[in-house]
């Protein structure tokens, strides 16, 4: 009787946290976003202009705001008039740094055919003998191949569990590193699950000798 009340609260457990979890995330977007726009004065927010609250305009404004940003962007005055601004923040101190920085990941994380997080690979860490996912997140720099005397050396960005948004940066020699056929998705979702949630097909290559 134990067994079977066990197995049908589990069951019920796995349909509805998944579903509770999602819910209180978008929730949490869907504020953050609307509260954005509280930064604009107070006869100026859309419930001022419209008369009452709408819940979620904030997001579709947010989305809006930034779709038509990447229009203007994209064309020749745009890009001019972002060559400018990067130009002025780059004198400022401190806030050249941050800014710069953030650009630089955001560039390499969406230009088509770049290569960070686009490859899955497995790697030994935190010691020989025990391995763990890693994504590449680019090569290794001129210094650091230099340095090492290896041209090889690239780099991979290690997620912890089950928060893959903290996690640790290796430099590892490529032959040191197997490569897998899984998808970047399929990879988080593994991490994520604590390893319970596996690929579909195990396509990992052999390891080297």
């Amino acid at each position: 009787m134990m067994s079977y009340i066990r197995k049908y609260f589990i069951s019920g457990l796995l349909v509805w946290v998944p579903i509770w979890v999602t819910i209180l995330i978008i929730k949490f977007l869907a504020d953050l976003l609307d509260n954005v726009l509280k930064l604009l004065p107070e006869s100026y927010q859309p419930d001022a202009l419209i008369g009452f609250h709408v819940p979620g305009i904030g997001i579709l404004i947010i989305l809006g705001v930034i779709f038509f940003t990447g229009m203007i962007a994209a064309n020749f005055l745009g890009t001019k008039l972002l060559a400018l601004w990067d130009s002025i923040i780059g004198r400022i101190p401190l806030v050249r740094t941050v800014y710069m920085g953030v650009k630089q990941v955001m560039e390499t994380l969406f230009t088509p055919g770049g290569q960070s997080f686009r490859k899955v690979f497995l790697v030994e860490y935190p010691r020989p003998g025990m391995w763990t996912v890693a994504f590449q997140t680019g090569d290794a720099t001129p210094e650091v191949h230099k340095s090492m005397d290896d041209d090889s050396m690239i780099s991979l960005y290690v997620p912890t569990t089950p928060n893959p948004t903290s996690g640790f940066l290796l430099m590892v020699p490529r032959k040191n590193t197997i490569e897998l056929k899984m998808s970047v998705e399929q990879a988080l979702k593994f991490v994520i699950s604590l390893g319970v949630m596996q690929p579909v097909e195990n396509n990992n290559k052999k390891k080297p000798t």
